[in-house]
């Protein structure tokens, strides 16, 4: 194993092997790039068996089969399951829902498949169609039962922001009634999309300490019949979070088109140029490519970071996060209350407290054809 000055580079825990990034399904806040790979420039079935063997090789444990809508990139899924499930990886679908049948959730549990995490926009069925932009879910609902009637594991999650945060008690409600037992409560992290619609989303100080007590209501009440995960989004908070635990440190990404990152939203940063399984191995990418290697350690970080007592802890908060804010990859996340640029995200919370109106900005849903107008 190489090692790298300050360093001791260690194998993946978790492969996220984004399919596709066609789905029914316009979430405003999603995390997929503006530039989305077409169909046509997809990883084929020969070659996902090949990232997954390779991934089982350098020590990845569980695989995390995701999109955009990873039912949609083809029948081949069971394929892809079957083989990571006989490379005895953990399977995980994470998926809105729309087109899990019974039928299609008892052939995937034959694969192997041993949980299915389905996104939910709101606790009912008005609110969250209009977050999604797409009548889901009622489908949403039939999946949850498909899963359960399957005999897999049932996580749910659902991103919070201002449209849906002051719903969260009935949120909390839909997920026992449907015997979850994960609730993932998501907040918006605010890049690509999510950044576009920064105004609308981004919640106020109210809303969070609002939900927060609620939370706090519903872990106390429910105990451990369901696990609730819930942390404050990171403009609240008066330090960054570590870059998905480390950049290049415990997880990697595959896009549709075979580009490997350190994190799912990575590829935004311009100036870094991610290699492409198709070209290189993901052994060679993991261990010797520049670009996982390019905010490991500490010599990368600026001196607000390099001397901060906390660096240890954030990793000097997150890469995409502070590209998209500032420009610059290698700045102090802004997050941080110590940033240089700091201002960038008092400046968004005070707009966001300004009133409790709607924001006057329309929603930019996503769309998988945008960059094609």
């Amino acid at each position: 194993m190489k090692e790298y000055k300050n360093n001791r580079v260690q194998p993946p825990y978790s492969l996220l092997a984004e399919l596709t990034h066609r789905c029914p399904l316009h979430c405003p806040y999603c995390s997929n790039p503006l530039e989305m790979t077409l169909k046509e420039n997809e990883l084929k079935t020969e070659e996902w068996c090949r990232v997954l063997t390779e991934a089982a090789e350098i020590g990845v444990v569980e695989v995390h089969f995701s999109g955009g809508e990873p039912l949609l990139w083809g029948d081949d899924l069971e394929v892809l399951i079957h083989h990571a499930t006989r490379l005895e990886m953990y399977t995980n679908l994470i998926t809105s829902g729309v087109g899990l049948s019974t039928e299609k959730a008892l052939r995937l549990k034959e694969a192997g498949l041993a949980n299915v995490q389905v996104s939910f926009q709101a606790g009912d069925a008005k609110l969250s169609n209009q977050i999604g932009g797409f009548r889901a879910f009622d489908q949403k609902r039939k999946a949850v039962q498909a899963v359960k009637e399957a005999g897999m594991h049932l996580s749910l999650n659902v991103v919070l922001h201002r449209m849906n945060i002051d719903y969260l008690d009935e949120i909390i409600t839909l997920a026992e009634e449907l015997e979850a037992g994960r609730l993932e409560l998501a907040n918006t992290q605010y890049y690509n999309w999510a950044l576009l619609n920064r105004e609308t989303l981004l919640p106020s100080r109210e809303q969070i300490e609002v939900a927060s007590k609620i939370y706090d209501a519903a872990t106390a009440r429910i105990g451990n019949k369901m696990e609730i995960i819930w942390v404050i989004p990171d403009y609240y908070a008066s330090t960054p979070k570590p870059c998905m635990g480390g950049w290049g440190a415990v997880a990697l990404t595959v896009a549709p088109n075979g580009d490997a990152l350190p994190c799912p939203t990575a590829g935004m940063i311009e100036g870094i140029s991610f290699e492409n399984i198709r070209k290189s191995s993901l052994n060679q990418i993991w261990y010797e490519s520049n670009s996982f290697n390019a905010f490991r350690g500490e010599e990368w970080m600026p001196e607000t970071c390099r001397s901060c007592d906390l660096r240890h802890e954030d990793g000097g908060g997150c890469r995409c996060q502070a590209f998209a804010l500032t420009g610059d990859a290698t700045a102090t996340d802004p997050a941080c209350h110590l940033a240089p640029e700091h201002s960038i995200i008092e400046k968004a919370v005070l707009d966001a407290n300004k009133s409790s109106e709607k924001p006057s900005s329309p929603v930019i849903y996503r769309n998988y054809l945008q960059h094609l107008k």
